[in-house]
């Protein structure tokens, strides 16, 4: 059993669980919450909220749970079934090179933990002719030790530069943080209940806050809208640098626009979009790709190649990405508390720059294979059309 909510507000605190602070807009008018954009309805969390005298304006601080913004620090390995929670999110560090020059890795837990809540901080404004909302939000991020037992020669593509000694401590936290504002406009002008919200987020190492993965899939390093996608776009909060041994935050953004129309007062009607991208550091995909010198198959959507190569420029791994979202919908309540209604969406996700193996047109390939001059088929993008219908009755 889950609990959406159960919380107490006394004299400006909220204490429970309850809707994130942060969240604004959070898919108020869309069946299926496909927008890119923050919305966590249920969190645990201790807040303060005080009126700023009698002009409408109020502002909170929060402490939530990092568990429910938290997604992953991306790794180039997969724990084998089995296996106990220290092995779920491996990922291979430069920890010393031999006199021949042969790079020894070893294996960090890159699993998150909860040891500091999230901290959010709120601006808001309420007037007749609607609301204004001005946030921002800190977190965590953190790996644990070492594997035990996990160290391992590598291959180095031929000619780059190791360091003497890589990273042999604990991996130090980083801090992502989000910032976001909207505004919720009233419009009875037009019809009586009309609304339009506009909001706009940018985040690092915050991309549940920005919401970019609100329909993709969160948790997830990688995950697409599209069943038998040509391509999974990969969405991680950060990636653990195999060669410096650093936590590298990825920078992300999300604008959404949502209008809401009454034809009567029985039907009404949303039309919504919204475009995000992000943008993994500088050099992660290089440093993965070095690491794990071209392990792997091209069909397997976690694949790096070999760095400066044919199979290097063609990987999925890590390639900034974008997507975009339309939908509209169509809702008929013939008595209070039920609505009957037909949603319909277009969902479209592609790479920023370059093109990528086609996961779904190629049988498996290896990096040499492709370097070879293999047959390979690639695309820039993937689009889908979906329409839902609904029935809902709240009590």
């Amino acid at each position: 059993m889950n609990t959406d909510k159960a919380f107490i507000q006394f004299a400006g605190f909220t204490a429970g669980r309850a809707s994130s602070f942060f969240d604004f807009y959070a898919h108020d008018f869309e069946f299926q919450t496909a927008t890119a954009g923050s919305d966590v309805q249920s969190t645990n969390l201790l807040a303060y909220t005080t009126k700023l005298g009698t002009s409408g304006f109020s502002a909170t601080i929060s402490m939530e749970d990092p568990f429910f913004r938290r997604n992953t620090i991306y790794s180039q390995e997969f724990a084998a079934p089995g296996q106990g929670l220290s092995a779920l999110a491996p990922q291979r560090v430069l920890i010393t090179t031999s006199p021949l020059g042969i790079p020894t890795f070893q294996t960090v837990d890159v699993s998150q933990r909860s040891r500091l809540p999230d901290f959010v901080g709120v601006l808001r404004y309420d007037a007749a002719w609607g609301s204004a909302q001005l946030s921002a939000a800190v977190k965590e991020l953190n790996t644990q030790n070492p594997i035990i037992g996990s160290t391992v020669a590598g291959t180095l593509t031929p000619g780059f530069a190791l360091p003497a000694v890589g990273p042999t401590s604990r991996i130090e936290s980083e801090y992502g943080w989000a910032v976001q504002g909207g505004v919720k406009i009233n419009l009875p002008f037009i019809a009586p209940g009309d609304t339009l919200y506009l909001q706009g987020a940018y985040g690092e190492g915050a991309s549940i806050y920005t919401g970019i993965t609100s329909y993709n899939g969160t948790y997830s390093s990688r995950v697409s809208t599209i069943n038998g996608a040509a391509f999974d776009p990969y969405m991680s909060d950060a990636t653990l640098n195999p060669i410096t041994g650093q936590i590298q935050l990825s920078k992300s953004f999300s604008v959404v626009g949502s209008f809401l129309h009454y034809w009567s007062p029985e039907w009404r009607s949303a039309v919504f979009a919204s475009y995000s991208e992000i943008e993994f550091a500088r050099g992660a995909r290089q440093a993965n790709a070095l690491a794990y010198a071209g392990a792997g198959t091209a069909t397997a959507n976690n694949f790096t190649g070999i760095v400066g190569t044919r199979s290097f420029a063609l990987a999925p791994t890590l390639r900034d990405n974008y997507q975009v979202v339309a939908g509209a919908s169509l809702i008929w309540s013939p008595v209070k508390d039920l609505d009957i209604g037909v949603e319909g969406l277009y969902t479209k996700v592609g790479v920023q720059q370059g093109r990528v193996i086609d996961q779904t047109r190629n049988a498996p390939l290896t990096a040499a294979q492709i370097n070879a001059g293999a047959l390979v088929r690639t695309v820039t993008a993937d689009d889908t059309y979906q329409v839902r219908m609904r029935v809902q009755r709240d009590f």
